[in-house]
Parts: C-alpha cells; sequence; structure tokens
C-alpha cells in the first residue's frame, strides 16, 4: 500500500490544530502546533502535514 504525499495546508492563524485526516484513515491525537515566524512552516509529528502561513493574511494570535 502506497501512502499518498504529505498535505500542505496554507492558513492564516499561527497556532494550528492538527489531528490528522480520518476520511482518508490517518487520524491522530490533536496536537496543537506554533508556527515560527522565522520559518512561516511547521509539519505536525504524527502525519507529516505542512502549515504554511500567509502572511499576508495572517491574524497577529501568537
Amino acid at each position: 500500500m502506497t501512502l499518498p504525499a504529505p498535505e500542505i495546508q496554507v492558513v492564516t492563524s499561527w497556532k494550528v490544530a492538527c489531528d490528522g485526516d480520518e476520511s482518508r484513515g490517518l487520524g491522530h491525537p490533536r496536537v496543537w502546533l506554533a508556527i515560527p515566524q522565522t520559518t512561516g512552516e511547521v509539519e505536525c509529528g504524527y502525519c507529516d502535514k505542512r502549515f504554511v502561513i500567509d502572511r499576508d493574511h495572517a491574524h497577529d494570535d501568537h
């Protein structure tokens, strides 16, 4: 079985939650991730989903 490539999601919040993609059978416990301003992206340690900040529309919530 071949797993799909990790998903990339563009977000507008510097803090994001990830619980996997249960529709594809890849669910996991919910984790909260903080996107560093230096890199503008963070990867989930469970499912490798990458969250990339849209700096032009980001909420200043950190």
